[in-house]
């Protein structure tokens, strides 16, 4: 059965492929007993998950039921036929919104193997749960549904979908009953994911965490993780192992084993580097560090891993945060008018020069430079009046008017902007006009490498950066010490240690939370002081050979300012 791609990203119906859904059911086989076993999927599709979990446990002579739950009536029906080899007595399908299912009591008969349940018969009734939830924020359900489960669940701020599956799930499951859970990857090590971090330390004995990074396993947005854990009441500590898997693309030179498939390296109990499909993976495993009851970051390192961190956490003197705080640049909402590298070809259409200032964006910086010939300026309606930020009076730039009414439509369309009482031609955020002139460190969002980028020009930020400014003299060489520090491929080791946050293709996030949390040796140091004159020139220099080698020495001054080896390859 096919789905497009808005389907996909309406509902999050991304369905499991059958090798996914048999890597997963046999793990949690693995921890099973051989008693009868009640097996429920909260989302099931077209039924792979529990067709997976079915064989295993037919080919295993353990008697079994199978219970699937899904909103979407034509999945159900393709579903049953797959799977009535079990027997009709084994399967039972209910065609309702599991969320509601848990809470609500309901009757449904609209095909011929569906039942009749209600909230007894679901809460606390299943041995097994084998999911992959929709990976959706609950914002694109519509206003009137994402306040509706967040009552129910009484969750607070944004939220993926899958975060009030899990609760109902656990709320399904017998105590001692397993779940494996396929989730985006990204509570593992976000602020956002403090709340999912804590509900599932404090409901489960954890047993397995797979970040299944970028792999591609299947058409999903989203980089996932299974996790696979034992329900139970009492907290206690257990030891949970970990396998983390991403594409290789640092350069690393050395052995490789060659294996046929993903699913071949991940169930090797070696970790190392692998060849699959054509491609280089890089596999970790060991002991996940948590605590229990609580929304602390998950520690996926192993021992080597966790002691090098641990080193670098030690010889820190400070964290950015001790300094400064990371801000995102302004967000206009609506980029094609206030953005453009072609405003000179308007010609006497042109907005007020005053009004056009230079612009940093992803696109046109570098580490220790920016790129000349792409020149962005952003259409900046702002101003400072004794610090103090206003709107321009559109009467005196009648150029910009004429302009704004061109795209007059469009900037109305922001009814959010206009309801909270701003004028339809601002920036939905802005900042105040008069810290532009300070210097500043600006980093891209997303980049395949970091690129700490120290501005001294007076530029403005472009929403897909964040910046870092220092509005007194003497922060000026804090902020050359963090792009230091940051620059180093030491950091970029941590940052992908620590954080574990990349995207496909090797790209990472530089999120603010994790920036701020960059550990800094002691700014009055001799290597301290070293590093700032390292970037001093390489802020400076434009000659490639020259960069090259104060590159190499910076790589040698930050890890002696941390006590570790230099970093100079990213394996």
């Amino acid at each position: 059965m096919l789905i497009n791609k808005e389907q996909i990203k309406n509902t999050g119906a991304t369905f499991t492929p059958k090798e996914l859904s048999a890597f997963l059911a046999e793990r949690i086989f693995y921890y099973i007993n051989h008693s009868y076993q009640k097996v429920l999927d909260p989302a099931c599709g077209e039924g792979e998950l529990l067709i997976s979990m079915g064989d295993l446990l037919s080919n295993s002579a353990i008697d079994f039921s199978l219970t699937g739950y899904d909103a979407n009536q034509q999945y159900l029906r393709f579903a049953q036929e797959r799977m009535l080899r079990f027997g009709s007595e084994k399967i039972n399908f209910v065609h309702e919104d599991f969320l509601q299912a848990v809470d609500v009591s309901f009757r449904q008969n609209n095909l011929d193997l569906f039942e009749e349940y209600n909230k007894s018969s679901i809460n606390n009734s299943f041995d097994i749960v084998i999911a992959n939830p929709p990976y959706v924020r609950t914002q694109i359900l519509g206003a009137e549904q994402a306040q509706k489960i967040a009552k129910n669940f009484n969750l607070k701020g944004r939220i993926d979908l899958y975060y009030p599956f899990l609760i109902s799930m656990t709320e399904s499951l017998k105590e001692g009953g397993i779940i494996g859970v396929i989730t985006s990857n990204r509570y593992l090590s976000t602020k956002g994911g403090e709340s999912i971090r804590k509900f599932l330390s404090e409901n489960y004995e954890i047993l397995e965490v797979i970040d299944l990074g970028d792999t591609k396993l299947f058409n999903a947005a989203v980089l996932p993780a299974i996790f696979i854990g034992k329900k139970q009441k009492q907290k206690k500590s257990s030891v949970a192992n970990f396998i983390k898997i991403y594409e290789e693309l640092n350069g690393y030179k050395g052995d490789l084993i060659p294996l046929e498939s993903v699913y071949e390296i991940l169930s090797n109990k070696q970790s190392g580097y692998f060849t699959a499909n054509g491609k280089r993976y890089k596999k970790s495993s060991g002991i996940l560090k948590y605590e229990i009851a609580s929304g602390e970051c998950w520690e996926l390192l192993s021992g080597k891993e966790s002691d090098w961190v641990s080193k670098i956490d030690k010889a820190a003197k400070n964290r950015v945060e001790n300094y400064f705080k990371v801000k995102v640049g302004i967000k206009s909402t609506a980029d094609k008018v206030f953005i453009s590298d072609k405003w000179e070809e308007l010609n006497d259409h042109k907005p007020e020069d005053e009004l056009l200032k230079d612009l940093i964006s992803q696109e046109n910086i570098e580490p220790w430079n920016a790129i000349d010939n792409f020149k962005l300026k952003v259409l900046y309606p702002h101003i400072s009046i004794n610090g103090q930020k206003q709107t321009i009076d559109i009467e005196k730039y009648p150029k910009a008017k004429k302009f704004f009414l061109q795209h007059e439509e469009k900037l109305k369309a922001r009814k959010y902007l206009i309801e909270s009482g701003r004028q339809w031609f601002e920036l939905w955020v802005s900042h105040r006009p008069d810290q532009w002139k300070y210097p500043k460190l600006v980093f891209p969002d997303i980049s395949l490498k970091p690129r700490f980028y120290f501005d001294e020009e007076g530029k403005i930020v472009n929403g897909n950066c964040y910046w870092i400014v220092a509005e007194k003299e003497e922060d000026v060489e804090k902020l050359l010490l963090i792009q230091g520090i940051a620059n180093s491929k030491l950091m970029t080791k941590y940052h992908d240690l620590v954080f574990n946050n990349k995207l496909y293709s090797g790209r990472r996030r530089y999120f603010t939370q994790y920036v701020e949390k960059y550990p800094l040796p002691d700014i009055s140091s001799y290597e301290g002081k070293e590093i700032i004159s390292i970037v001093k020139l390489l802020n400076q220099s434009n000659d490639e050979v020259e960069v090259s080698r104060l590159e190499n020495e910076l790589e040698i001054k930050v890890a002696k300012s941390f006590g570790v080896a230099p970093v100079f390859n990213l394996d």
